[in-house]
């Protein structure tokens, strides 16, 4: 089957979605939408999800006086309206509290104890809570990754033999460049694991200190550490083990799982080991993009510096935020947010560059030939030889840079054939050729714009779906059918 399996983290609930969790999900969807374009709806699988478990979930019911299955329900709604509004097309929402998840879970450690993979050992070092991450070397008790103070712990838990598989992970990821994405991402966990050598993965949590989490199969005094169970999602949403433990999957490898940066490590040294350590093959890619920053400070709940992406797709539209977000920067690189740039954006690009192309041409055809698009045999003429030769390159392109999730190239590029299509507006003076009665000349012009329109809007659809729809039903019959303009211009800007 020719197919096409994506996934994106597992959103942790703890706290409500932002703009972080926005970027990641509709950069998913784009990708989801243009490969149902290439492959057909029924050869695409895209997944995204919660992640619930774990002691800062159990920490935050409680403090609200809720059970943690009460807290996460409650949030689990708050993700789903976000990605309703943002017009996300997920095949799949998996959450790690759902029975088939858990299932999978079990049947993994299962597997692994059997295979003599995971072992008891007392665990000495330190904590970071709000990380769930254990430390063995920090030199001033501070969380390397968030910088908020460690605990000391000294207890009995379960490992899983990460460090065995060093020397293996490090050949495939030289033999495969392309498993890590992008390049500068590659680099980095080559020169880590070349540098460092692993510690076994602490995989367990002893109940008496956590019980918010899934039970071991071999342990009753033990839950499953948050990291190890969320990452299972990959495969317990796809697929099963059969009684003989092999994984069957119609889906499995995802062919790209998108992720932040901040979560490489887990991903592409935890991640690809578990799985080799089950016989299963790893993802054919794993892609970290970059943070968006609000000056230049990471947006975080603790630095109160978050920016509600449902807020901004309410007042401004979702295909503005996804426009701006694809837009704005190299998919992979950090950016900076704010409102000013993405007002810029929509005054310039969406209200005075695409809405009023849609807005002038409808205006035209109602004009000189009734709101009837007028048919034409051949509109590829000498004057339209550069509009036409875009076309076919953009189209081109666009397959290319796609493969390397070069959203921001794209919509270049389609603004490049947007911007011609309004420079040929005014060289061909269409109000002239109506005043002498060129009618023939007239007619191809129209038809020219009105087929340049609907490629335009086909191109647009996975990264501004709602948009397309509309353009694509104004000129779905001869009789268009004239709507308001896109995109209102803002005056107060």
């Amino acid at each position: 089957m020719n197919k096409f399996y994506i996934t994106t983290p597992l959103y942790y609930v703890n706290a409500d979605p932002h703009l972080g969790h926005a970027y990641t999900n509709i950069a998913a969807d784009a990708l989801a939408r243009y490969m149902r374009q290439v492959l057909g709806e029924n050869n695409v699988w895209f997944l995204t999800g919660t992640d619930e478990h774990g002691q800062k979930i159990q920490k935050v019911a409680l403090s609200m006086n809720l059970k943690p299955e009460e807290f996460v329900d409650k949030m689990v709604l708050k993700f789903k309206e976000l990605w309703q509004n943002l017009n996300i097309s997920y095949n799949d929402f998996i959450r790690t509290t759902e029975d088939r998840h858990i299932r999978v879970v079990k049947k993994v450690l299962e597997i692994l104890y059997n295979k003599g993979e995971l072992y008891l050992s007392e665990y000495q070092g330190w904590y970071c809570t709000p990380c769930e991450t254990f430390w063995l070397d920090v030199s001033d008790n501070l969380c390397p990754d968030c910088h908020r103070p460690l605990e000391k712990i000294s207890e009995m838990n379960y490992f899983f033999r990460l460090s065995k598989y060093q020397g293996w992970l490090l050949d495939y990821i030289e033999k495969n460049p392309n498993f890590i994405k992008p390049q500068t991402r590659y680099q980095e966990v080559l020169s880590f694991l070349r540098l460092n050598k692993l510690n076994d993965l602490c995989i367990s949590r002893p109940k008496e200190r956590l019980s918010w989490g899934i039970d071991l199969p071999f342990s009753d005094k033990h839950v499953c550490y948050v990291w190890f169970d969320a990452l299972i999602n990959y495969i317990s949403a796809v697929g099963d083990f059969d009684k003989e433990g092999r994984y069957n999957s119609n889906w499995w490898p995802a062919d790209i799982q998108l992720i932040g940066k901040d979560i490489l490590r887990q991903h592409a040294v935890y991640w690809p080991i578990i799985l080799h350590a089950l016989g299963i093959e790893p993802p054919k890619s794993i892609f970290a993009h970059g943070w968006w920053m609000v000056g230049e400070s990471k947006m975080s709940k603790s630095r109160g510096n978050i920016v509600s992406a449902l807020e901004i797709a309410n007042q401004y539209g979702a295909d503005v935020l996804r426009y701006f977000l694809l837009r704005q920067i190299p998919f992979g690189l950090d950016g900076e947010f704010s409102l000013d740039s993405l007002l810029k954006r929509y005054n310039f690009d969406l209200a005075n560059d695409l809405g009023n192309l849609v807005y002038r041409t409808v205006n035209m055809i109602e004009k000189y030939f009734s709101a009837r698009i007028p048919e034409v045999e051949d509109i590829k003429r000498p004057d339209t030889q550069m509009i036409f030769k875009k076309l076919e390159e953009l189209k081109l392109k666009r397959n290319l840079l796609l493969e390397d999730l070069d959203f921001s190239k794209v919509l270049e590029g389609i603004w490049d054939l947007v911007n011609m299509l309004n420079k040929y507006i005014e060289d061909k003076k269409p109000w002239v050729l109506f005043k002498e009665n060129k009618v023939e000349e007239l007619k191809r012009f129209i038809g020219t714009l009105v087929e340049t329109i609907r490629e335009i809007a086909t191109f647009l659809f996975p990264f501004m779906p709602k948009t397309a729809d509309s353009i694509l039903d104004e000129f779905s019959s001869p009789h268009i059918k004239k709507k308001p303009p896109l995109f209102m211009r803002l005056n107060n800007i």
